[in-house]
């Protein structure tokens, strides 16, 4: 007989920006202990499920998640005692538990997320499979995923001195995932010797471990990346290429234009892919993630007209995990690839139902982290396990970040898969593979 949920325990800890987040520790009947983690992001898009905070301002300003570990252990628990540790069903009870299905208002995705998790991580366990490995989607699908590196941070995650939120490189050029890892090390050390021989302040690392300078602009940080590629020795655009992830929500203005202050411009939905046209033109750009508003619809059908043909165009406030965006995203054409987080959608079902959407549609994907992380390395093998292709997890410093690039050594150590290291515009609405 498998091993059924005896015992769930909730507890608050600290993310990697020092704020709380939620996490859970399943007990099987028998013996078998597991733990799962939700991140938390500080870049939220209107439409993601629900953190639920406490708002207790006596208590980390409001943010504490007692409530959330409350709901685990006396709403969650009763309504998952003495079930099969078995992922599917148990983050299908949790869902009808909590009511508001995509929002998760009533439980909490945090709560949600953290035993949706720590149950997948015990199925692992109990199987004798890595975890990669149960949470496979289709057999022979696995595959070590490109890692999308922060390399420069602005907008929310560094002070805001410019208005894009991430500068990033994607290392094509290599042949395994480890020769990835050390060249992109070689040119995330570069770029700050870039920094400081242009007079760029560097005074620390932002939110998601990229340095976060004081720059005049966000083409000063396209300079400083494809510098930092070809001053460590690598060709740029064949070697390395250039990711951005715009946030266009956080500068976007009440009467629906894009305010670059860094640029001193305010620029239309038009003159915005104009722009991002131009600059992939000149610099080895090869993906944009949210060139535009999350609900600016007709601006992304636009942006997707012109440039996703030639580019990757990712939705991440767009889409929010949601599969009815991304289906309305289809449906209108819009973007062509998808970013996936966990917490924005709450259980690890529904996350793996999206990406197989994505897959269906004919969309691109992104597993992602998000800028309030911990030290879980639960994201590495569901990029393996789903066979993404690609995976941002911030930059290679910090351990939060570091602990899952590392697992994702490991797994190349231990098993033969192959490597998602070719850059691929995504077939645009084409038929299932």
């Amino acid at each position: 007989m498998a091993p059924l949920i005896e015992a769930l325990r909730g507890y608050e800890i600290l993310d990697s920006r020092g704020n709380p987040t939620v996490a859970a520790r399943v007990t099987l009947s028998s013996g078998v202990q597991a733990i799962g983690h939700a991140p938390s992001g500080a870049s939220t898009g209107k439409h993601e499920a629900l953190e639920l905070r406490d708002k207790d301002p006596r208590r980390y300003g409001g943010k504490g998640v007692l409530g959330a570990v409350r709901n685990i252990e006396e709403a969650i628990l009763p309504a998952l005692r003495g079930m099969p540790a078995e992922v599917g069903a148990v983050d299908a009870r949790m869902i009808e538990l909590d009511g508001t299905f995509v929002r998760k208002s009533g439980l909490g995705a945090n709560a949600m997320l953290a035993v949706s998790c720590a149950v997948a991580r015990a199925a692992a366990i109990v199987s004798g499979e890595p975890l990669w490995r149960s949470l496979e989607m289709a057999k022979g699908r696995a595959a070590l995923p490109l890692p999308m590196v922060n390399i420069l941070s602005g907008g929310l995650h560094a002070g805001r001195h410019i208005e894009f939120q991430d500068f990033l490189v994607m290392g094509h050029g290599f042949g395994t995932y480890a020769e990835t890892l050390h060249a992109t090390v070689q040119v995330h050390r570069q770029a700050r010797v870039v920094l400081e021989k242009r007079g760029y302040p560097v005074s620390g690392v932002a939110d998601e471990g990229g340095w976060g300078p004081s720059l005049p602009s966000n083409e000063a940080a396209l300079q400083v990346v494809t510098e930092a590629i070809e001053d460590a020795g690598y060709r740029s655009g064949e070697d390395f290429s250039i990711a951005l992830d715009v946030a266009a929500s956080h500068f976007h203005t009440a009467d629906g234009r894009y305010a670059l202050k860094s640029e001193e411009r305010v620029l239309s939905a038009s003159e915005m892919i104009s722009l991002l046209e131009r600059w992939a033109g000149a610099y080895p750009i090869f993906s944009i993630e949210d060139a535009l508003e999350e609900d600016d619809w007709e601006g992304w059908r636009e942006l997707t007209a012109r440039l996703g043909s030639k580019l990757q165009l990712v939705g991440d406030d767009l889409f929010t995990t949601n599969p009815r965006r991304v289906q309305r995203g289809a449906d209108l054409r819009a973007a062509n690839a998808v970013l996936v987080k966990m917490n924005q959608i709450g259980t690890v079902t529904e996350t793996l139902e999206v990406l197989e959407m994505a897959r269906t549609l004919g969309y691109g994907a992104v597993v992602s982290a998000r800028s309030g992380e911990t030290e879980d390395s639960f994201l590495a093998d569901l990029a393996v396990g789903s066979g993404a292709g690609q995976i941002k997890i911030g930059s290679i410093t910090r351990s939060e970040r570091l602990a899952k690039y590392n697992r994702l050594l490991e797994i190349e150590k231990d098993e033969r898969l192959p490597y998602s290291n070719k850059l691929m515009v995504p077939r645009q609405f084409g038929a299932p593979q």
